[in-house]
């Protein structure tokens, strides 16, 4: 299982890549092999504005359906619509496939966020 040093991660299993005040946002190896084939992501509305710790997607796999939560509160400034047609993009390249884009309304949030060496640590207390 891959977890990528220079992103953020919460215990839900999104990470974030934050580039000048944007934050790109998918979710982590570790969830994408939990959940199994992706057949199904559904997107928020470019311009939503969000807080953090709110449902922004739902991603559905062969096995169930899982909330997405916003790591840190923005409005949405890009979705990414590849993933209408190839959800299983997700799958192929968890860290590579973001699912949205949001310019962030506070960056402090991200100091509640694990880095890679907490959120390898908290993978392996959890199970």
């Amino acid at each position: 299982m891959e977890i990528k040093k220079g992103l953020y991660y919460t215990e839900e299993h999104e990470w974030v890549r934050v580039s000048g005040n944007t934050a790109y946002i998918g979710i982590t190896d570790y969830a994408q092999d939990a959940m199994g084939d992706i057949v199904y992501v559904e997107l928020p509305e470019v311009g939503d504005t969000l807080k953090a710790g709110d449902v922004f997607s739902v991603i559905e796999s062969v096995k169930a359906a899982s909330d997405i939560y916003l790591p840190v509160s923005g409005t949405v400034l890009k979705v990414n619509t590849e993933l209408e047609d190839s959800p299983e993009m997700i799958n192929e390249d968890p860290y590579g496939s973001w699912i949205i884009a949001v310019d962030m309304l506070d960056d402090t949030e991200l100091d509640q966020l694990m880095d890679a060496a907490a959120y390898k640590e908290y993978l392996s207390e959890e199970n």
